[in-house]
């Protein structure tokens, strides 16, 4: 049951992964298709991203007092729909709604899967089983633009979000199967919006939860920048062809399935504090490689994606510590917690790839010096969380 589990929660996770990174090397084509620049066609990423945070704030809620099979499926049943929209979108207009409409519906699966995994599992246990799901999740973005690259040379870009909306579907049919509820009626919250909306500025409030969601998002920005710049990153500084966008994500995602496996192992083994030192060390050495070979040498393949595995698998080890220590904070409410978590990530990967990447096109350099720049306020930021009046044994406030 543990490992159907993981598997499950890992696939339903993948949903908005694979929405990200599926269509990327077909963003040029789409462009010239609709008569659009680059920057208009970065829109299909930034607006899904946004729509993806926005009601990612709402999904925990929603399970907390709905129950966490129902909304995950409702989600999944969106997604399906909007996938179909998106590959029979006569404009460019109906394209970007299709995409805000996927991206309100994508991220259940990662806020739900994470409320699951509290449910049933706690501190050591459960990031081990963090540190599982990300391993099996871990190959979406890797498999995810070079099988959307081969599709897209065979196929046309349309057929990308055909496959997005095939893999919906045989989303909710799984969880249907094999997902069982994990939250007893008798544990759910009444939807009363005047209660939820002071439990989430509790939540908001608390100081060592913000501090640490805001870490966990600033480090996952350095793998964000590199998704938003991705198509520029290889098309045109590496200038490689559609088909090659795994000499990118394979290192990248190589690095986090390898230090997800590590970190999972080492779970319960490695007081959690030093655990984190390991992960931000790692992650140091990577980001000033990174930098130092961009500094020195043109971008050529392997060079140039090497330090970004070394810098994921430090974040493969940092990411399951910090969630599971902000989680912990709220155990009555961890759908809500897991929401805030999950948006303050998204809200943040949105502006980094969005709006931070294209101002970066172009220059491999400046790349590395943005995910360095992201990783030491990450650093400060957990550094910040364990000092003053809830630090890291407080607890807060208890929300109704």
């Amino acid at each position: 049951m543990y490992r159907m589990l993981t598997v499950i929660l890992a696939c339903v996770g993948m949903v908005g992964a694979l929405a990200i990174d599926t269509y990327l090397p077909s963003l040029p084509t789409i462009g010239r298709e609709f008569a659009v620049g680059p920057l208009a066609v970065q829109q299909t990423l930034s607006v899904f991203l946004f729509t993806f945070a926005f009601m990612m704030l709402f999904y925990g809620t929603l399970s907390d007092s709905f129950g966490r099979r129902p909304v995950l499926l409702a989600a999944l049943a969106v997604f399906t729909l909007a996938s179909l929209g998106a590959a029979m979108a006569p404009s460019f207009g109906s394209l970007l709604a299709c995409r805000a409409l996927q991206g309100l519906a994508a991220g259940a699966g990662s806020v739900i899967g994470q409320a699951i995994v509290q449910d049933r599992f706690s501190g050591a246990q459960a990031q081990r089983m963090m540190s599982h799901i990300m391993i099996v999740f871990g190959l979406a973005p890797a498999i995810a633009p070079v099988f959307g690259g081969w599709l897209f040379v065979a196929l046309g870009w349309r057929a990308v979000f055909y496959f997005l909306a095939l893999f919906g579907a045989a989303m909710v049919a799984l969880c249907w199967r094999a997902l069982p509820e994990s939250l007893p009626a008798a544990q759910r919250h009444a939807f009363h919006p005047g209660p939820i909306a002071r439990n989430y500025l509790k939540v908001l409030g608390n100081r060592q939860f913000l501090l640490l969601s805001l870490a966990v998002g600033l480090a996952f920005g350095g793998l964000s920048l590199y998704i938003g710049a991705a198509a520029n990153f290889v098309l045109e500084i590496l200038r490689l062809p559609e088909t090659a966008f795994g000499w990118l994500f394979i290192p990248l995602i190589s690095g986090m399935v390898a230090g997800s496996i590590w970190s999972g192992k080492q779970a319960g083994r490695i007081a959690q504090g030093r655990m984190l030192w390991i992960g931000f060390g790692v992650m140091g050495v990577g980001a000033l490689a990174n930098v130092g070979y961009n500094l020195w040498f043109a971008a050529r393949i392997p060079w140039a994606v090497l330090p970004l595995a070394l810098y994921t698998f430090g974040l493969a080890v940092v990411m399951p510590a910090i969630q599971v220590r902000a989680l912990a904070l709220f155990p009555d409410h961890r759908g809500l917690a897991s929401s805030m978590v999950s948006f303050i990530q998204m809200m943040v990967f949105a502006l980094v790839s969005g709006l931070l990447a294209p101002m970066l096109f172009g220059s491999a350099l400046k790349l590395a010096l943005g995910v360095l720049a992201g990783l030491a306020l990450s650093f400060a930021f957990w550094q910040w969380s364990g000092r003053g009046p809830q630090g890291v044994a407080g607890a807060p406030e208890a929300i109704q």
